[in-house]
């Protein structure tokens, strides 16, 4: 199931090496947040966003300065995930996966933007650490019988400059907003996007169909070993990128995603109006949305 795959004819979702020119220094804009809904009693959804910087730790020097030096950003993180509905121990698999991932990328981080012509190194790197996570959940899994059925989705997304890597199983999504138009990045991992693209179920029928949240590829759950879908696109200035759970696209339409989106320019605003309309839909599920918007970066002031 690793796949890469064109969207819209102008979104290039995975290009060779030195197949397009670096775009202009971009300065991105997160927000995240997760509510519980209107008809569960927990939350199972988790969410992370964190931005890798780099240090120098001074362990010797023969002039005086500060223990630690900071540099600037070198990249973002953004995760949801979603504990498999119904499934003892959905909150643990999927606060779990977070944490696996977070830790194998603190040390992977650092690296990737040093690695400008060879994606494919860094999208096998997103694969191995959802494989990481897939095995921490069901190692614990194992070691807890009662938890035997733990299993969560998994989606991130990677900001390396003007560079965004994807990766993804399950059902939760990322989105891009570009140029007036919002684009899914990832397909739905589960039975009845299966049977759509095999033309036995028709599109709009999937929306309402009782096997429409039956998960055919997550960490854990009993269901083998995952296989990550990745991606990797350049980023350009006024793009918007969007992180979910299903708890927001089960109740709040496509059209209507992209309207709030488009109508709220600041990430905090459009993260929080997404939540609430999917409460105000029925809120029949935990809702988890990450909005990142990437503007070109002010040049420096010039000096006289």
């Amino acid at each position: 199931m690793d796949t890469t795959r064109v969207t819209e004819p102008n979104i290039e979702l995975f290009s060779g090496p030195g197949s397009e020119a670096p775009g202009p220094e971009l300065v991105a804009r997160p927000f995240g947040a997760t509510d519980r809904g209107r008809r569960r009693a927990t939350n199972q959804d988790q969410f992370l966003v964190a931005t890798v910087s780099g240090s120098l730790w001074v362990e010797q020097s023969s002039f005086p300065q500060a223990r630690v030096r900071c540099g600037g950003p070198q990249a973002h993180l953004f995760v949801v995930a979603d504990g498999l509905g119904g499934h003892a121990g959905g909150a643990e698999a999927s606060l779990l996966a977070v944490e696996t991932i977070e830790a194998f990328l603190l040390s992977a981080l650092g690296w990737l933007d040093r690695l400008e012509g060879y994606d494919a190194l860094v999208l096998d790197e997103l694969k191995r650490a959802l494989k990481r996570a897939d095995a921490a959940v069901t190692a614990e899994a194992k070691a807890h019988p009662e938890l035997a059925a733990m299993g969560t989705t998994l989606t991130l997304a990677c900001a390396v400059e003007d560079v965004l890597y994807i990766a993804h199983a399950g059902d939760s999504r990322c989105y891009l907003r570009r140029s007036g138009a919002l684009h899914q990045l990832t397909r739905d991992h589960t039975i009845v996007n299966e049977l759509v693209g095999a033309g036995v179920v028709k599109e709009e029928a999937a929306k309402h169909h009782e096997l429409r949240h039956m998960v055919t590829n997550a960490l854990g759950g009993g269901n083998g070993s995952v296989n990550a879908e990745v991606h990797k696109l350049r980023l350009h200035a006024d793009d918007v990128v969007l992180l979910c759970t299903d708890g927001l696209t089960e109740g709040v339409t496509h059209e209507r995603i992209d309207a709030i989106l488009a109508s709220r320019k600041d990430p905090q605003l459009a993260c929080e109006r997404l939540i609430a309309a999917a409460n105000e839909a029925g809120g029949v599920d935990n809702v988890t949305a990450i909005v990142t918007r990437f503007d070109r970066a002010e040049p420096p002031p010039l000096h006289s």
